[in-house]
């Protein structure tokens, strides 16, 4: 049985996940916005008996690929190829269960894409506009809006891209922007007419208000409900279909040469392509058959795509089914700053895979009980330690390890038998029941925050109820009472390893083996005989193990270090200074000095004293560069260019008689100007 009454009325689920965009790995926000949710969800499905098709692949086409590609000197298809495999061993070993993890790249899903557009354009749903499109006159091609860079106009940034200012967030359209070049030649694009097919949203707006903003009100969730009213509202207008590319789907029909299906448009046909590559399966059954339930798992910068056009894609078909819920979250943050692959910051899955072997659940625990269902969240790593240590390890861990481990010194590792329950013991059990289904109603109400917390709650019973009974003093006066304790708390054990499987599957498959337990479904939680007296339990083995400071601080570290490249990457030289006359120049008299002396200045933690000898004799120079030159007795015997002839003034008491030249580098860092080879003090430079 399920809890939520309205699945009753389906016989089948299909559930996809957002595709994964495969120019660069998987980080934790896409785990925690979408693909560690959807495999809760898909796994509790499953341990209720359900029919269940779990569709997962990568998104292989547009344009970031084709920049990255020419960037590195290969193909989109090299770029692809590495993506794909990472993005799908790493879900693979993080236990996300697809049926299938396709790629849209495949010959299938090209003849799949290709195929529905043409039904649609043959039977007249398609709009053709002729329109006007930037073209690179040197490369002989339209140019996507990622192929332009120019000037923000809404904040001066000089390289906005022509569909978003990454300065400053605001979308764009490439006609905003000031000064347009093409990324291909360099060269400023010119205007061209291009004819490309709409998909026109605008005839679909009644159909959506009614089945959006009507039949699933208080439905879906806010955020997503929201979203999509604040588009409908605003008046929906034709997309386009196709693009002026050479890498993708190639628009199937006449007069398309050199365009594509738009990225946008093909990627969602791959759930469908994905389902027809299963070998021996009705696809239709899970696209097509209204006693299937189609849930979309997606991050919220995919809601209206989810939610409005692929549904109108759908509908334009017609023998489609629509999905029944589309529960989107926010986003993840990372160390209180916003996850971006271009800038490297963000905590990759493969990564972290390696840094901590075996310690996939700690993740999927961390970034479910942190997941951003109705805001956007934090993650940070010391969180994610105090998630393991004082949580996992403290109280699941610590629970499940106390009860084996006193079962196998009282009773040799054999379940003790259960005799009269008292009151306590009767309420452990009565609640004890509850969990499944307050567990079930949460996960199929896409609130898995709340269904972890409840199975941790679980868990805190079974602390609670050790700590109430101390078994391990009660055995000296009361053996029969002891052997009922440890009989009922190896039975919450057992439901802990049914019920923690959605979110710890790798935990609970470890669960069972030590607990010998057979394969059991969700309908089997809830009771008090999953082990029957005498049931042999092998040796405990920890569940979770500490996670200590230095591993945390190696992560941090890191992302430091990854700031710290960041601001030296952003770093650009200043502007030239407005022009002077070469006479000008000529006024000062730059000359070079062999360092004599040099010490701090007493109380300015800034400033150092020079002895220079000038060719003429010796004078005084103090310069603000002691933060870089901590050691400044090993200056002594260096030769440093200064000017000679500024007027004399008083720093910290002491007369500096010029300056001493440096440069600063990108990362602020003070640098000596020195010749290149020793000179006679007091030679001019110019």
């Amino acid at each position: 049985m399920t809890y939520n009454e309205k699945d009753q009325q389906y016989k089948r689920f299909t559930v996809t996940s957002a595709l994964p965009y495969a120019n660069g790995p998987v980080h934790i926000g896409h785990l925690a916005g979408v693909y560690v949710p959807a495999d809760v969800y898909v796994r509790y499905l499953r341990a209720q008996g359900e029919e269940v098709m779990f569709i997962g692949g990568s998104d292989e086409h547009g344009v970031p690929i084709t920049i990255k590609a020419r960037k590195e000197g290969v193909t989109p298809q090299d770029i692809v190829d590495r993506y794909h495999k990472i993005i799908k061993d790493s879900f693979a070993e993080l236990g996300i269960s697809f049926d299938i993890y396709s790629r849209t790249s495949s010959p299938e899903h090209h003849e799949t894409a290709a195929a529905y557009f043409k039904k649609l354009y043959d039977e007249g749903k398609f709009v053709e506009k002729v329109s006007m499109q930037y073209y690179d006159e040197e490369a002989q091609q339209f140019l996507a809006d990622r192929y332009i860079t120019g000037t923000c106009p809404h904040c001066g940034n000089e390289h906005a891209y022509g569909d978003q200012c990454e300065a400053c967030g605001t979308s764009l359209n490439a006609t905003d922007l000031i000064n347009p070049k093409s990324t291909l030649s360099g060269n400023p694009p010119v205007m061209r007419e291009t004819k490309h097919w709409y998909l026109p949203l605008d005839q679909d707006e009644p159909w959506l208000r009614e089945w959006i903003l009507e039949q699933h009100k208080g439905d879906w969730k806010t955020n997503v409900y929201g979203q999509c009213k604040s588009w409908i509202d605003a008046g929906l207008q034709p997309r386009a279909v196709t693009r002026d590319l050479d890498w993708g789907v190639k628009v199937p029909i006449e007069g398309a040469d050199g365009k594509v299906l738009y990225v946008w448009f093909d990627a969602p046909i791959g759930y469908i392509s994905f389902t027809k590559q299963l070998k021996g399966n009705d696809w239709e059954k899970w696209w097509k058959d209204k006693d299937t339930k189609l849930v979309h798992f997606i991050g919220k910068d995919n809601i209206v795509f989810h939610c409005i056009i692929f549904p109108a894609m759908l509908k334009a078909d017609g023998s489609y089914i629509l999905p029944a819920n589309v529960p989107a979250n926010e986003f993840l943050n990372l160390e209180g700053d916003k996850i971006s692959t271009s800038r490297n910051w963000a905590v990759w899955l493969h990564e972290y895979l390696v840094d901590f072997p075996g310690k996939q659940d700690v993740l999927r625990y961390t970034l479910c009980s942190n997941a951003p269902e109705t805001k956007d969240n934090d993650f940070t790593w010391k969180d994610f330690q105090l998630k393991n240590n004082s949580e996992l390890v403290a109280i699941l861990g610590n629970f499940v390890n106390r009860t084996l481990v006193l079962t196998h010194k009282f009773y040799g590792g054999k379940v003790p038998a259960r005799g009269p329950l008292p009151e306590l013991e009767q309420e452990v059990l009565k609640e004890m029941a509850t969990f499944p289904e307050r567990i079930g109603r949460s996960i199929e109400s896409y609130r898995f925050r709340e269904a972890l917390a409840e199975m941790m709650n679980l868990a805190r019973l079974g602390n609670k109820y050790l700590t109430d009974r101390e078994p391990w003093k009660l055995i000296k006066t009361d053996p029969e009472l002891t052997a009922t304790v440890m009989n009922l708390s190896l039975q919450i054990c057992a439901n802990l390893a049914i019920l923690c499987a959605p979110f710890l599957p790798f935990t609970a498959d470890k669960m069972r083996r030590i607990m010998n337990l057979p394969a059991m479904g969700w309908k089997d939680a809830g009771r008090a005989d999953l082990l029957m007296e005498g049931h042999l339990i092998d040796k405990p083995e920890l569940l979770f193990e500490q996670i200590d400071d230095a591993a945390i601080d190696a992560q941090v570290n890191k992302l430091l270090e990854t700031k710290r490249q960041n601001e030296l990457n952003a770093w650009a030289p200043n502007a030239v200074k407005e022009t002077v006359a070469l006479d000008d120049f000529g006024k000062m008299d730059i000359r070079v000095g062999t360092v004599l002396e040099c010490s701090k200045v007493p109380k300015a933690d800034k400033l150092l004293q020079f002895k220079i000898e000038d060719g003429m004799g010796t004078r005084t120079i103090v310069s603000g560069i002691a933060k870089f030159y901590p050691e400044p007795e090993k200056l002594v015997g260096m030769q440093v260019c200064f000017i000679a002839n500024f007027a004399p003034r008083k720093l910290k008491g002491v007369e500096s008689q010029g300056m001493i030249l440096s440069a600063e580098d990108k990362d602020g860092r003070l640098v000596l100007v020195t010749p290149s080879q020793l000179v006679t003090p007091g030679c001019n430079v110019g």
